[in-house]
């Protein structure tokens, strides 16, 4: 009976309250109205006029202009390695030392051949001189006097070939030296301590972190629509979705015989730039430019074959059929071809929730008030009216 009796008085409670399995609104009553759609500044956007780029497509790598691939002159032992990869280096840094044993005795050997024959030259002319006194005198032949020039010129030859072995012997002695050709950055280190190198062995690679560009390739298909001084832009891998604007320098007059793609040089015009060479990079080249209003592609709604967005017009938001076009590659949005005018306001980022004609309020400041709090004020129906006073006591 208890159990009965307390379900009675919570059933008349209810009914009391207008919470009853009976209490509703009343035939021909107006529906309450929906909560409004909370919206801030950036939750909204403004439909605008915007310049399209389009033009082929453009794949390469990142490479600097300047760079040096460092290789032995002479066939020695390498005795030290002084940069490793990263280094940072100045022109004429040593990098890499030889073993010069073998060089210096040959150096010093054609330093002695060459101070012997300039003494013989000299002898020479000393005595071509004389013999050229006693002609004028009468003392000497004809004969003689040939034989002293014919010493003379032998001698001068021997001394310049003596000469120009010294020279080369200290040349060699230079090259066991290896040394930084401009200021750079050590890439590549190829050679240890102990190693036996041969003419042509690769030591070092230093390269030029400053002089970087863009090394496409653009399919020779769309080539002829490329020209110098174009404007391009691309991504590369490793940087995100950061993106690189640059200008194109050169146009190779070749295309390769096996990808029938045509490779096209492109300088930097951008503030920053990537800093590591090899990285692979992608992008577009603006051979055509033209104006349209655009859409961002997070404010198209896509149902089947039909393309929607949601404007905000009159405080309400209002479903509304568009047509848009490819996109644009560089910026990620849609060209409008209809549907939408230059000004409308559409919803950023639209969800399913979202109702046509619900009504639309503009948020406060960010430390107004929480979105939440604002819309429970806002809202007619999110606060139900209170049918008993506190101080009233409970039935």
């Amino acid at each position: 009976m208890v159990r009965y009796s307390l379900a009675l008085v919570l059933v008349l409670a209810l009914a009391a309250c207008g919470k009853g399995p009976g209490a509703g609104p009343q035939k021909g009553a107006p529906a309450a109205p929906g909560q409004p759609l909370l919206l801030s500044a950036e939750d909204v956007h403004t439909v605008k006029n915007t310049a399209l780029a389009s033009g082929p497509s453009i794949t390469g790598s990142v490479q600097p202009e300047r760079r040096a691939d460092l290789r032995a002159e002479v066939p020695a032992v390498v005795l030290q390695v002084l940069k490793e990869n990263g280094d940072v280096v100045r022109k004429g840094d040593l990098l890499v030392r030889l073993d010069d044993t073998s060089i210096r005795d040959a150096l010093a050997s054609a330093e002695s051949t060459s101070r012997s024959a300039v003494q013989a030259h000299e002898q020479a002319v000393r005595a071509y001189d004389r013999m050229k006194t006693l002609r004028t005198s009468g003392m000497a032949s004809a004969q003689a006097l040939d034989d002293a020039e014919v010493k003379r010129n032998n001698s001068q030859s021997d001394a310049e070939a003596a000469k120009a072995r010294a020279i080369a012997a200290r040349q060699q002695l230079a090259r066991t030296e290896v040394r930084a050709p401009f200021d750079g950055v050590v890439s590549d280190r190829k050679v240890s301590a102990g190693d036996t190198t041969q003419i042509g062995k690769e030591l070092v690679k230093v390269i030029d972190p400053a002089s970087m560009r863009f090394e496409g390739l653009v399919s020779a298909d769309q080539i002829g629509a490329v020209k110098a001084g174009q404007s391009v832009n691309f991504r590369v891998n490793g940087y995100g979705d950061q993106e690189f604007a640059g200008k194109v320098r050169r146009v190779n007059p070749a295309a390769n015989a096996t990808t029938r793609q045509v490779e096209v040089l492109v300088d930097f015009t951008s503030k920053e730039q990537p800093k590591l060479a090899g990285l692979y990079g992608e992008g577009r080249i603006e051979t055509d430019t033209t104006s349209s209003l655009t859409l961002p592609a997070t404010s198209v709604v896509r149902d089947g074959d039909k393309t929607s967005t949601w404007r905000v017009k009159d405080n309400k938001v209002q479903k509304v059929d568009i047509k848009v076009g490819e996109r644009d590659p560089r910026t990620g949005d849609f060209p409008l071809k209809g549907g939408l005018a230059e000004g409308d306001k559409v919803i950023r980022y639209p969800t399913a929730l979202l109702k046509d004609g619900q009504a639309v309020v503009a948020s406060a400041s960010p430390g107004a008030a929480t979105p939440d709090a604002t819309a429970k004020n806002t809202s007619p129906v999110a606060k139900p009216t209170q049918t008993n006073s506190p101080a009233e006591p409970k039935s």
